[in-house]
This record gives structure tokens, C-alpha cells and sequence, in this order.
């Protein structure tokens, strides 16, 4: 059932993201929350090429780039062949990579092999493990220790476990179980959502926990609720689809409370890593644009899409005069459309000071 269901997830994501990038006929794309931040062009604000670094750093981790390829899959053959993949491009470009959840390793030891690839692959290179909040602190020090991880990721996702058929239903005790984790590994334990964000709220508590830092996950990539409502019998949770915070208005929810924040969600191209920075993210996730590339064109088609990005990421902060990532954020942006009034509303942006003009 467990590897039936990953494999779900795995063709409808696919499917998810290669209708979305086809304009529907007749009209324009969907619009998509990143495209609410715009830069302020500055004619004179350039800097040299050469001067420009991706190195980030956050709750004592170094990245060497401030891109990672985020939490997908595992628990199948095939998707064991698929984090192999990642691992390898990973490697290659030398982002950070995180697994998909590895309850089913937890479930069925001989699921190993589906994950350990991405250690195997990707030997020098930031490995984060990822497991749900139900996991036990023993649970938590096996899946590190499988894959020798620098980091464990923990995902929260009660919307996809709502609409989920076989789902769970109770929720009360995530933050607990959170808190037991953080204090039980030595390595450091970020907190993502799944596609429905972050709120300056959570970021709060989840740093009251022990948490490190926190991934905002925002709505307006991967959409599980979606996903989870197509493998109902009855899709009757259609309502749900959209539910959540973008990944542009978590980040402004959650600036200043407490934890580093990491960002994905709806990730499409550089431009995107960029305002996610300027916002004030050390580092950006994506998800279905690797995977869509990976399953559409192999291997060495997704490794000359991430060394694009890269390469595009360096020319945007070169022409923004950002020597570093967590410069972007001193870069002047301007909110538009419904994020401008999210932000108004959240009275979250009123200073200059901020970089951000609502």
C-alpha cells in the first residue's frame, strides 16, 4: 500500500506540474504568487560578476549555494531510482538534497535501499533525512543514522493527511513530538510544510521547540491537497485545492520570528530564488520543476537545468548589486495584487528599513 501510494504521488505531481506549465487554451497561464514581488530597478546598482558569492549560512549550516533540492520521494523501486537520480545531479551541481519521508523505511526496513542511494551518490554533500511529526526519537536517530544525514527535516502537513484517504486524524500532539525530536538528535531539525506555508505563528512556536529552522513551503507548487483528493473514490475534498499561505506572504509573515527561514514553493526560475531571498529566505527549495525535468529529459537534462538556474541566480544578483544571497534582502522590491493587501492586512511591511514596499 505504502509503495502503491508513493508512486501515486510521484505520477500525479508529474501530471500536476506538466498541465501547469502549459497555458490553458485560450488564455494566459495561471498567475502565481511570485510574480507579486517585484524588483525596484536601480540603473546604477550593478556590481561585478566576480564579486558575487552563493554561499549562505543559517543556524550554523554552510551551503554552498542557497539552492536545494527538496523533499520528494522514496519507499518504491521505482522511486528508489528516482532520489539515485537526484543524488547524482545533486552531486554534480552541488546542492543540498533532502528525501522524500522515510516512514516507509520506519514501516519496512527493506525500503532502505530506496533512500540510502542519496548518500551513496551524493558522499560529500548536505543530506537532510525527512519524517513526519509522528516519528519517535528513536525513529528520528534511525533515519539520520541511515543516511549519515547533516540535517533532519520534519514535514507537517495536515491538510494532505485531512484529504488523504488513509490519512491520520489526530494532530494535537505534533508539537510535542517536534519538540522530543529537536532534543534528541545531534543534528539540526528544520520544519517544513508541504505546500500550505508556514504563518509567523507556527515560526514562533516551532522556535519555542528547539527547531533550527523552518522551511515556509508555501501554496503555489506541488498542491497535495490535489493530489491526495485524486486518489479519493469520491473526490470531494476539490475545495480545498489553493488552501494556504504563498510562499511570498509566509515569508513576510514569518520574517523577524525567531527562526532562519528556508522557502519552496511554486518555485519556477532564478527570478523567483531572488525574490524569495529578497524576502528574507537563506536558501530556496523546488520540488516539481526538478522532477518534472528528471522524469521528462533524464538525468543530465535536470543537471543543465540546475546549473542554469545557477548560472542565472549569479547574473540577477550581479545586475541587483548583491554580493551575497542574504543581501537580496536589503534589495528594494514593491508587493502587488493580493499580496500587497495580505500585507496590509497582516500590517506586516511599513518601514523603508525593511527593504519592502507595500
Amino acid at each position: 500500500m505504502t509503495a502503491h501510494r508513493k508512486d501515486d504521488h510521484v505520477r500525479l505531481a508529474h501530471a500536476q506540474h506538466t498541465t501547469e506549465t502549459e497555458p490553458p487554451p485560450g488564455g494566459p497561464p495561471s498567475p502565481n504568487p511570485f510574480d507579486e514581488v517585484r524588483f525596484v530597478h536601480h540603473a546604477l546598482a550593478g556590481t561585478d560578476r566576480e564579486k558575487v558569492s552563493l554561499a549562505t549560512r543559517f543556524a550554523g549550516v554552510e551551503w554552498p549555494v542557497p539552492l536545494y533540492i527538496n523533499a520528494m520521494t522514496g519507499g518504491s523501486p521505482r522511486t528508489g531510482e528516482i532520489n539515485r537520480d537526484l543524488a547524482v545531479a545533486a552531486r554534480e551541481t552541488g546542492l543540498p538534497i533532502a528525501t522524500g519521508s522515510m516512514s516507509p523505511y520506519l514501516k519496512d526496513p527493506g525500503t532502505a535501499s530506496t533512500f540510502t542511494p542519496v548518500r551513496r551518490e551524493h558522499p560529500d554533500g548536505f543530506v537532510l533525512a525527512n519524517l513526519n511529526a509522528e516519528a519517535t526519537p528513536e525513529q528520528a536517530r534511525r533515519a539520520v543514522g541511515l543516511l549519515d544525514a547533516d540535517a533532519l527535516q520534519i514535514h507537517i502537513n495536515t491538510v494532505q493527511e485531512t484529504v488523504m484517504p488513509e490519512g491520520d486524524r489526530s494532530f494535537a500532539h505534533w508539537a510535542t513530538g517536534i519538540e522530543r525530536i529537536a532534543a534528541a538528535v545531534d543534528v539540526p531539525v528544520v520544519v517544513k510544510e508541504v505546500g500550505f506555508g508556514l504563518s509567523g505563528r507556527t515560526v514562533r512556536e516551532l522556535a519555542s521547540l528547539g527547531v533550527r529552522a523552518a522551511d515556509v513551503a508555501g501554496s503555489g507548487g506541488t498542491d497535495f491537497a490535489r493530489i491526495e483528493n485524486g486518489r479519493r473514490d469520491r473526490p470531494d475534498y476539490a475545495y480545498l485545492e489553493g488552501w494556504g499561505l504563498s510562499t511570498p506572504a509566509a515569508l513576510l509573515d514569518a520574517r523577524d520570528c525567531g527562526l532562519p527561514l528556508l522557502a519552496s514553493g511554486g518555485v519556477r526560475n532564478p527570478l523567483d530564488i531572488a525574490r524569495a531571498l529578497a524576502l528574507g529566505a537563506r536558501a530556496v527549495g523546488a520540488s516539481g520543476p526538478f522532477l518534472t525535468t528528471l522524469l521528462d529529459g533524464g538525468m543530465d537534462a535536470l543537471v543543465r537545468h540546475i546549473t542554469t538556474w545557477l548560472d542565472h541566480l549569479t547574473s540577477l544578483m550581479t545586475l541587483l548589486g548583491a554580493h551575497s544571497p542574504e543581501a537580496l534582502a536589503d534589495c528594494d522590491v514593491l508587493l502587488t495584487g493580493s499580496l500587497r493587501a495580505f500585507s496590509l492586512d497582516r500590517d506586516l511591511v511599513t518601514t523603508a528599513e525593511k527593504g519592502v514596499t507595500a
